[in-house]
Parts: structure tokens; sequence; C-alpha cells
């Protein structure tokens, strides 16, 4: 692993979204799925408007030292009933910039969500990668996860 690249996670603002869709386009099962275009579709600024407007969701970036955004993540804490009425925390659309990979920004950024979910009141905290993200699960499993579930998707 190259030297820890320290950053600052931060709630992310609208000027933000167009680096978040560039992170999640630059990738082999995001690209397909997203517009990465000049100008944004609006129905980015829409989902972030929902986004940040729901007070059970922490849409965050990592910016380094210049300002520039280099990882992104968003955490949903969800109430429930199972557990004796726990609150677990899900995390989604973990991504770091394809230059600054392996650099201990993904492990700060997960430290960052682990830490949020616990001070929300959260028994755990749970995510989901798709099943050829062999390096994402071995990342995970180096942050103390496993495997427990599952997961299905229907797609419309």
């Amino acid at each position: 692993m190259a030297a820890i690249f320290e950053v600052t996670v931060r709630r992310a603002r609208r000027d933000d979204v167009g680096s978040i869709i560039a992170m999640l386009a630059d990738d082999p099962l995001g690209g397909p799925r997203e517009r990465l275009e000049d100008p944004l579709p609006q129905t980015y600024f829409d989902a972030f408007e929902r986004l940040v407007g729901d007070p059970n969701i922490r849409l965050v970036v990592a910016e380094d030292g210049d300002g520039t955004i280099v990882g992104c993540l968003q955490l949903c804490i969800l109430p429930g009933l199972s557990s004796q009425g726990a609150s677990r925390g899900l995390v989604e659309d973990v991504r770091v910039a394809s230059h600054c990979r392996s650099r201990g920004i993904g492990e700060q950024l997960m430290h960052w969500a682990v830490t949020e979910a616990r001070a929300k009141g959260c028994k755990l905290v749970e995510l989901l990668t798709h099943n050829t993200r062999v390096d994402a699960q071995r990342f995970y499993e180096r942050l103390g996860f496993t495997r427990s579930h599952v997961g299905m998707t229907i797609r419309f």
C-alpha cells in the first residue's frame, strides 16, 4: 500500500454531484448504469435533494488537502423492529477515485461510517458488494466485516 493519504470526510454538497457521478461511472459495473454528461441529467440533482432531505441518510465525500473529491459513500440509518428494535447502518456506493486507490481513503471512509452509525445508536453496520468485486470483498473482510447474507435483486 502507498503512503496513507489523509482526507477530510464531510457531507456532500450539490456542487459535489459531478465528482460523485464520475466516480460511480468509473467502474465496470457502474459505467453502464450512469450518464456522465455535461451537463449532468437533472435526475441526479433531484436524487441529491431527496438524499440530503432525509434525516436518516448521510451522503459524504472524502476531500483531499487541495479540496479535490477523492471518495464518497452513502450511509443509511435504518430503524427496525428486529434485534429488539435496533437500528442498523447500511453503507452504499463506496467509491475511491481510481487514481487514488490503495492509499487508505476507503478505510477512512468506512471508519467514518462505522463511527457515525454507532453514534446514531446502530447495533450493526451492513453493506452490499457485487459478487464479482473480489478485491472489495477482501477489503471489507480486512476491516472486520463477515459474509452473512445472500443478496438478491430485481431491476426495473
